[in-house]
């Protein structure tokens, strides 16, 4: 088994530069700067709470009013709504496994870049394995969660790996 806060740490000398940069962007341009450590252990702990397949643990990420998007779809509102769009990809991806490969600033906002793993053998799945790289950005509000997220990934390579599985990892 993966210990995920083993792996999601050894990221941490590329991601400590890009914030520390970052957190220089926030100071001139008149935001509170956010803490490197701090961010750096959110976004591990949230790796972990993806891979613990309970749907509750990644939503007390976000704020009580926070909101996940995914893609185009539909804007999830409020830890409820954000509960239930995780527990659909857990649910599609019994054995969901997702990596953190950085953490960066971006014109003001946290971009978490990721990868997700697993087989969609969910009920009506394909049975297919899925690999597919994507990142979500976030607002942090004054209270330290994730205010907003948005999450991207290639919806058209999903959807061939779906049909064809994920191109094999060396």
């Amino acid at each position: 088994m993966i210990d995920h806060r083993q792996k999601s740490r050894a990221v941490g000398a590329s991601m400590a530069m890009a914030l520390s940069l970052g957190m220089l962007t926030a100071c001139s341009s008149g935001k509170a700067p956010l803490d490197a450590d701090k961010l750096k252990g959110m976004a591990n702990d949230y790796t972990v709470a993806w891979c613990s397949h309970d749907a509750a643990n990644v939503a007390k990420f976000f704020a009580p009013n926070g909101s996940l998007r995914i893609n185009d779809g539909e804007l999830s509102i409020g830890r409820v709504a954000i509960t239930a769009a995780a527990q659909k990809v857990m649910t599609d991806f019994p054995d969901l496994d997702v990596e953190m490969e950085e953490l960066s600033l971006y014109g003001g906002e946290i971009v978490y870049h990721w990868t997700l793993s697993g087989k969609n053998s969910g009920p009506g799945g394909t049975g297919r394995r899925v690999r597919i790289r994507g990142n979500e950005e976030w607002t942090i509000g004054a209270d330290g969660l994730i205010a907003t997220s948005r999450a991207h990934y290639d919806e058209a390579e999903y959807q061939r790996q779906l049909k064809e599985g994920a191109p094999r990892v060396p």
